[in-house]
């Protein structure tokens, strides 16, 4: 879940700059972790502590305003609405790496990414995004094919990942649903040799960058054997005293210190 926080952080200072290189300073003035962030820690909290998933994304968005929260997000927090409201935004997406961290088996990631998403994104497409993410993270923590992790997530959730980030860059542009996100994110993994690389890859095709950067750096730190110092460190410190707590609770719980 650390890698989808970096990501998250670099990427914030690229999300409306259409970005098409990878060729940036990875940490510039007005880097900040953004929502992705916020609502990541809290999936993490409610695998740790089993609190009910919709009062915990209350608290944290209440704590963490002004973090750019997508709008129907924003309003169903505001108005503390405990019914989803069938969206197929990569808010699901963005927030589900805990899950495939936390859990052994694809059956469980299944679940509990469903879980994850269906209390606001109760789309099938909102579903299919956190569970497409989720799966491919689980796998890539032992797996060391990117072809069969590949395989696994265009046979069971019907993505086509074969398309290249060549072809994706020219054409492609801001897209907040998961469809237009989840797959152009896990081929910037899988055309990565690093994490560092993965999380270029994501924010240089131009789009919701942080987001982006978040899911192939959730999925990067499963594959390449957790993320770099050199970025973990200044991201960690960015991170105020309580979400700092529950990263390294989580990581402490499930072996990724």
């Amino acid at each position: 879940m650390l890698g989808a926080i970096v990501g998250d952080v670099i990427g914030s200072v690229h999300e409306w700059a259409g970005t098409k290189t990878k060729d940036f300073p990875l940490f510039v003035e007005g880097a900040a972790f953004t929502d992705d962030s916020v609502l990541t820690v809290a999936i993490a909290e409610w695998i740790l502590t089993g609190t009910d998933l919709v009062d915990l994304l209350y608290s944290y968005t209440e704590a963490y305003p002004g973090s750019g929260y997508g709008g129907m997000f924003h309003h169903w927090a505001k108005r503390r609405v405990r019914e989803p409201y069938n969206s197929f935004g990569n808010g699901a997406a963005m927030r589900v790496s805990p899950v495939g961290f936390a859990f052994e088996t694809i059956e469980e990631v299944l679940a509990w990414s469903k879980r994850s998403a269906e209390v606001t994104h109760s789309h099938p497409e909102g579903i299919r995004g956190a569970q497409a993410t989720a799966t491919a993270i689980c796998p890539a923590r032992c797996v060391r094919n990117k072809d069969q992790i590949r395989h696994t997530i265009e046979s069971q959730f019907g993505y086509d990942l074969s398309v290249r980030l060549d072809q994706i860059r020219p054409a492609y542009g801001f897209n907040e649903t998961c469809q237009g996100t989840v797959p152009q994110a896990l081929v910037s993994f899988f055309e990565s040799t690093s994490f560092e690389d993965a999380v270029r890859n994501a924010i240089s095709v131009g789009g919701d960058a942080d987001t982006l950067a978040c899911i192939a750096g959730g999925v990067a730190e499963a594959y390449y054997g957790g993320t770099p110092q050199e970025l973990a460190r200044p991201v960690m410190a960015m991170l105020d005293k309580g979400l700092v707590a529950v990263v390294d609770r989580f990581r402490e719980r499930f072996g990724l210190l």
